[in-house]
């Protein structure tokens, strides 16, 4: 069975590969995709992002890297023959934001949602908490 990863990985954490490498060994394979919002500019460019993940997941045969724009997750499930997306969950309050969309992903295409509790040394890790760090050490030009 495929699942999928979705996430802006901008930029990918170590949180992230927690989870990936998890699902992997519950999957024949897993598809870290990053979801890009065209109506939002990332940190990292999507071929930066990209990269990055192939390079952190290297050691995980059974995972691989794509992307998608502008349509829906459960489309891109679809058209790839996708029938799980996993979700990472840091804290318990992210899963009221994450029920939701589980819900309509299985109204919408019966594709079912795997929630993974992050390792509780990785929970307190997040993209936007790594993003802003690593601008605010950065030295004005």
């Amino acid at each position: 069975m495929r699942a999928v990863f979705p996430g802006s990985f901008d930029p990918a954490t170590q949180g992230h590969i927690d989870v990936a490498r998890r699902a992997a060994g519950m999957f024949d394979e897993v598809v870290m995709c990053v979801l890009t919002n065209p109506k939002k500019t990332g940190r990292l460019p999507l071929p930066g992002r990209l990269a990055l993940l192939a390079d952190m997941t290297s050691d995980l045969a059974n995972v691989t890297v794509d992307s998608s724009t502008g349509r829906l997750l459960v489309d891109y499930c679809r058209a790839a023959g996708i029938g799980v997306i996993v979700r990472g969950l840091r804290t318990p309050g992210e899963l009221g934001h994450e029920w939701p969309m589980a819900q309509m992903s299985r109204h919408l295409s019966r594709i079912e949602t795997l929630f993974v509790p992050t390792s509780p040394a990785q929970a307190c890790i997040s993209s936007t908490l790594v993003s802003t760090t690593t601008t605010s050490r950065r030295k004005p030009a």
